[in-house]
């Protein structure tokens, strides 16, 4: 697995149906406690709200999977929140529905469909963006041409994810093919510098 989908950004939507509100809260998360702080913190914020029900889906295979109803009929609000989100084949992602109930009962079905079109108009607000597993490669240069290279290997599309300037300048970067990089960095600086493997790192690709 070297590339997975996920959030563009955090972000929310409101739906209103029957007199009852629903707002979906979506925000990018990696580990599952940061997905249950979420749910409390609605709770916390919108003490009001009848439920806040959840569903999550972390790592980048998504095999981490959780729901909740919180309260709702079992099976009407965090399994079709749930099914949304692997619809959509998004990971590291956690969506609360909050819900102010409006005195008009939805009926099962109806809250399958509210609770699923919430979190459908939360991904359509926030977007997705694609995840790489890319592999990290250092490279020491002199001041004198560590614009020149930089500027090379980022038109050849290498990920600069840092650059530190110190005596000299060490790029880490991200590759997608490590012959390329070492041959072009060997081009580039006239054999006097090697490209080092030093990781890997998953980065968003925008």
């Amino acid at each position: 697995m070297r590339t997975y989908l996920t959030i563009a950004r955090d972000g929310e939507a409101t739906l209103e149906i029957k007199r009852s509100r629903f707002l979906c809260t979506l925000r990018r998360v990696e580990q599952e406690a940061d997905a249950r702080a979420l749910v409390e913190q609605m709770r916390r914020t919108h003490w009001d709200a009848r439920h806040h029900c959840s569903a999550f889906v972390l790592g980048a295979d998504g095999m981490l999977q959780r729901s909740s109803d919180d309260g709702e009929p079992a099976g009407t609000a965090g399994a079709p929140m749930l099914e949304v989100l692997r619809g959509h084949g998004v990971s590291d992602v956690v969506a609360v529905v909050t819900r102010w109930f409006g005195g008009i009962l939805l009926g099962a079905g109806g809250l399958v469909r509210a609770y699923g079109d919430a979190v459908s108009a939360g991904l359509a607000e926030v977007g997705t963006l694609e995840r790489q597993l890319l592999e990290e490669w250092e490279v020491r240069l002199d001041h004198a041409e560590a614009g020149r290279v930089e500027g090379e290997l980022r038109a050849r599309g290498v990920e600069v994810l840092e650059a530190a300037y110190t005596h000299d300048v060490r790029l880490l970067l991200g590759v997608r093919d490590a012959d390329a990089l070492r041959a072009g960095v060997a081009a580039l600086t006239a054999g006097r510098v090697e490209a080092v493997r030093v990781g890997e790192r998953w980065v968003d690709v925008r």
